[in-house]
């Protein structure tokens, strides 16, 4: 997935295919530090879906591209 699709599935201008793929690109963009440097709306449902369990917080270590700002 890249970075265009990520944040094309989460507004909503690409379609998805299902629910569970809009879920990847979100965990996509947390993964890689996205969210934080988009637009606030990103970062507040990245925030609201972990408190709800439906994204993860990785370790940085586990993950290689994260971007960090």
């Amino acid at each position: 997935m890249t970075a265009h699709q990520a944040i094309g599935l989460a507004e909503g201008f690409i379609e998805s295919e299902s629910e569970g793929q809009v879920i990847e690109a979100w965990q996509y963009l947390l993964d890689v530090g996205l969210v934080w440097q988009l637009q606030g709306w990103f970062g507040r449902t990245a925030v609201a879906m972990i408190k709800d369990g439906i994204l993860e917080v990785k370790d940085a270590e586990d993950n290689t591209e994260t971007i960090f700002v």
